[in-house]
């Protein structure tokens, strides 16, 4: 075996499976996700991720044609479940972070995606890559309210392609870890809105989820942001 290159990364592919019983003819959708099994730069599927991509699931008909951005895509599996249900879908990470893009690729690759985009896009930073996006009906976002130093960063991006794209939603998931700070708070600043979607609603309110031991018991909320419309009188 070679060892004068860069180390190749130990690597595990997580299954998931979609299930929908209730309509006449069950369907069906399995992934298959790789994580990377490193203690300085493992990658792998977060709770969040799963919640995100069930409610993708349970939403794949209007998915159809519809153009996707995931942010923050890292393993990617929300992007890859919109994929699979018919999405044209652009994954994204920091293009300080090739190890996080490399493995947006992997993804892809694992589940016959060869048309997906891969784009290095840092949030707070508007890029040529940035602005040349075609025009987008939803972006994603699993988890990327997870260091509050990079809340205003991610919605700076997020208003930008909001206000770029005015029909556009930001689909998002995020974990609960602490009462002292409100992303309510810091939408109004960026002239953003929200709408709460209550997991129940989906069919995510479940310690497990796709045949996986996640969410487990984390807090998981999720909401749908959109540009704040002002109304304006006639007289």
């Amino acid at each position: 075996m070679d060892h004068s290159g860069a180390e190749t990364p130990s690597i595990a592919y997580k299954v998931f499976t979609f299930e929908d019983n209730k309509k006449n003819t069950p369907e069906s959708l399995r992934v298959s996700i790789p994580e990377v099994l490193d203690p300085q730069y493992g990658m792998y599927v977060w709770p969040c991720a799963v919640v995100l991509a069930q409610f993708l699931w349970t939403r794949r008909e209007e998915l159809r044609g519809k153009t996707l951005l995931e942010l923050g895509a890292g393993v990617s599996l929300p992007g890859v479940v919109a994929a699979r249900c018919g999405a044209s879908v652009i994954l994204s990470d920091s293009a300080e972070t090739p190890r996080c893009l490399e493995n947006c690729r992997r993804s892809c690759e694992a589940n016959g995606l060869g048309h997906v985009t891969v784009l290095g896009l840092t949030w707070g930073e508007v890029s040529p890559d940035l602005v040349l996006l075609p025009k987008l009906d939803i972006i994603l976002g699993s988890d990327v309210f997870y260091e509050p130093q990079d809340f205003e960063d991610v919605l700076l991006t997020v208003a930008f392609l909001l206000r770029k794209n005015p029909s556009a939603q930001f689909w998002t998931t995020y974990q609960e870890r602490s009462a002292d700070w409100s992303i309510e708070v810091l939408l109004q600043r960026w002239g953003l809105t929200c709408v709460d979607v209550r997991l129940e609603t989906f069919g995510a309110d479940e310690a497990e989820l796709a045949g996986s031991t996640l969410p487990g018991n984390k807090s998981i909320l999720m909401m749908i942001v959109t540009v704040k419309t002002e109304l304006t009188g006639t007289g």
